[in-house]
């Protein structure tokens, strides 16, 4: 797209704007065709890392007034290991399998919201959450259940 005030026009102007910066500062660690429009200044560097930091307190304090039996996954799971176990018709009737996903989605989340995997690398299967799911849909497929 070329034409006045094209987004490709101020791209260039941008870019050549930085080349010539970085000739008068004498700055040699850029490699041509090495884009550095992606990076951030140490004040957003800064910013972002007060966000985040934010938001993770926040995230520790959601479920800060719940009982721990309904913030754990494995406890909820185990519950309704019992309701299976001891009641498998009802059980069965009440579609559970369709309401888990929507009943631990929350609690998932919160686990994951410092989850990055380009920073540190963890697999989702070495996760506790998903362990204590894996093992409930194991128990799940036991002989004695419906």
């Amino acid at each position: 797209i070329q034409g006045e005030g094209s987004s490709c026009e101020f791209v260039t102007k941008c870019r050549t704007c930085r080349r010539q910066m970085r000739e008068c500062s004498g700055e040699a660690d850029h490699h041509e065709g090495m884009s550095s429009d992606d990076e951030l200044t140490p004040t957003e560097v800064t910013e972002f890392q007060k966000s985040k930091d934010n938001v993770l307190e926040d995230s520790r304090k959601i479920f800060e007034d719940v009982h721990a039996d309904f913030c754990d996954i494995r406890k909820i799971l185990l519950k309704f290991q019992e309701w299976k176990e001891k009641f498998p018709d009802s059980y069965c009737d009440a579609y559970i399998s369709f309401c888990l996903p929507k009943l631990l989605n929350p609690l998932i989340r919160v686990q994951l919201i410092d989850w990055n995997p380009l920073e540190n690398f963890t697999e989702l299967e070495e996760m506790p959450w998903f362990r204590a799911i894996e093992e409930f849909s194991d128990a799940k497929n036991t002989p004695e259940s419906k």
